[in-house]
């Protein structure tokens, strides 16, 4: 009888492996992804404090602490920046005096740290410009929308949120009309922030016909490596002579005459004189990252002539090669501090060094003042940060909470003599994840115009004590400690 006996050569290959064989794979790819992650954080992660952090999030949850390291741990842009940094200049005609000139900087106090700000920035002090206050949107975006609809030659366009409705839908008009008038026009905006509403701006500006770009346009994974860092900068220039910047971003929330849903009080400045050629060189350098277009010439970079009495240096800072230049600068003013230190912020959540030196203005006889609002708008934000405040208040600084609306705005001023305006909270977001922009300024004028300002929010603010912090809940105080835990992530 013929017998036959199946062939088993074939279907030996496909073997299933046995359960606790797939366990030894899986801990053998936990050993490799754990082992990669911990040398990374041990040989790049230069804050003790971040790095042991992330040694116990990549230890205690396998695999998916690891992967949080990817998302968030880790800087994947800084190299990148390198390329964007060679964006020529053409024109080479712009006021720009040495920092020890009395022309600069007039007094012997203010020129040391004038010098100092001018080291730590790659840009240089310019004389000769001003800088005016525009409150909340309905003070600032009329005279913005008014240089868009003026504009002969370009306009440089970035910010971080921009709505397609109510205040937006002028923009996207007045930019749409500057295009058709032969306007070179270019708009960035952060890709997180165009999901503030629907449609997405970019898609109705690039409908209309302007030159628009995201910030960080991934799809899928990239987006995922990504998705922490943002362009937080705002910077408007005009014929490459006429500038805005500050915290205003364009949503109708902004606009506090018009009653809106969520008012947000801010502050924007409009700048003229040779300091709004650092403000285009940024957006170019952005511009170019984001497109690979070079913006040069005497259109984007005109011959610019003194416009006031205010010296300004800008301070570029983001997680590539201007990697925390700004806390450097922000230290370097406390410690030129001489009698006071005023901030006004909304998010406060300042590095260890940064705290270190607010306490050790308070030694050296300044006088330190915090507003912060008492209703925040991201709410875990404020439960950490009220896990700071008794540090402060026990070392002698004082601290205010400002009532709704929610202030957005920045303000950091030293001896009524400094003043830094711009994009940048007192928060690890801002001081290192987010690509911003600050002026320094050193003019009396301009920084009692702001003390000005300061003392409207102080006066109906309410003083915070080391009683009030103590008399929180304990189940307060425990949400809070648990919120300070992921300061490094905010």
């Amino acid at each position: 009888m013929l017998q036959i006996v199946p062939d088993l050569t074939l279907a030996s290959r496909f073997v299933p492996p046995f359960p606790w064989e797939w366990h030894w794979l899986f801990w053998l790819l936990e050993l490799v992804v754990t082992a990669t992650a911990l040398t990374h954080v041990l040989l790049w992660k230069r804050d003790a404090r971040a790095a042991a952090y992330w040694v116990a999030i990549i230890i205690l949850v396998p695999i998916v602490g690891s992967i949080f390291y990817l998302l968030f741990g880790i800087n994947l842009i800084r190299r990148r920046g390198r390329r964007y940094r060679g964006v020529p200049e053409v024109a080479t005609h712009v006021v720009i005096e040495p920092v020890s000139d009395e022309t600069v900087v007039s007094t012997p106090e203010h020129r040391t740290l004038a010098v100092v700000l001018d080291r730590i920035s790659r840009f240089h002090f310019t004389a000769g410009n001003r800088v005016t206050i525009l409150r909340n949107g309905d003070d600032a975006m009329p005279p913005m929308l008014d240089a868009i609809r003026s504009a002969r030659h370009t306009i440089s366009f970035a910010t971080y949120i921009f709505e397609a409705g109510g205040i937006g839908a002028d923009f996207i008009e007045a930019l749409a009309d500057a295009v058709k008038r032969g306007v070179q026009v270019r708009v960035m905006v952060d890709d997180a922030g165009t999901r503030y509403s629907w449609p997405p701006v970019t898609r109705v500006l690039r409908a209309r016909g302007v030159q628009v770009r995201h910030f960080m346009p991934h799809r899928w994974l990239g987006r995922l490596l990504t998705l922490n860092l943002r362009n937080h900068r705002k910077l408007l220039v005009i014929d490459g002579t006429l500038g805005f910047t500050g915290g205003i971003n364009i949503r109708e929330g902004n606009m506090l005459a018009r009653d809106p849903r969520s008012p947000v009080s801010d502050l924007h400045f409009s700048v003229e004189g040779p300091v709004v050629r650092q403000m285009q060189r940024v957006f170019a350098e952005d511009w170019a990252f984001c497109s690979g277009e070079t913006l040069e010439g005497e259109k984007w970079f005109p011959v610019l002539h003194p416009a006031g009495t205010t010296s300004a240096l800008g301070i570029p800072d983001g997680p590539d090669e201007d990697l925390e230049i700004m806390p450097i600068a922000f230290f370097a003013a406390l410690s030129g501090a001489q009698r006071e230190v005023k901030i006004l912020t909304p998010y406060f959540l300042p590095t260890r060094v940064l705290m270190w030196a607010l306490r050790l203005c308070v030694t050296r006889g300044v006088a330190v003042t915090i507003v912060t609002p008492a209703r925040n708008n991201i709410p875990f934000v404020a439960w950490a940060a009220r896990t700071l405040f008794p540090e402060l208040l026990a070392s002698g600084c004082r601290v205010f909470e400002s009532p709704e609306p929610f202030d957005h705005s920045k303000i950091f001023l030293i001896d009524t003599a400094w003043s830094f305006v711009g994009s940048t909270n007192w928060d690890p977001r801002s001081l290192r994840l987010n690509f911003e922009f600050n002026l320094a300024c050193c003019d009396t004028d301009l920084a009692s115009r702001l003390d000005a300002e300061f003392q409207q929010k102080l006066a109906a603010s309410r003083e915070l004590t080391l009683d009030d912090i103590a008399r929180d809940p304990l189940t307060i105080q425990l949400r809070n400690g648990i919120a300070r835990l992921f300061i490094p992530l905010l």
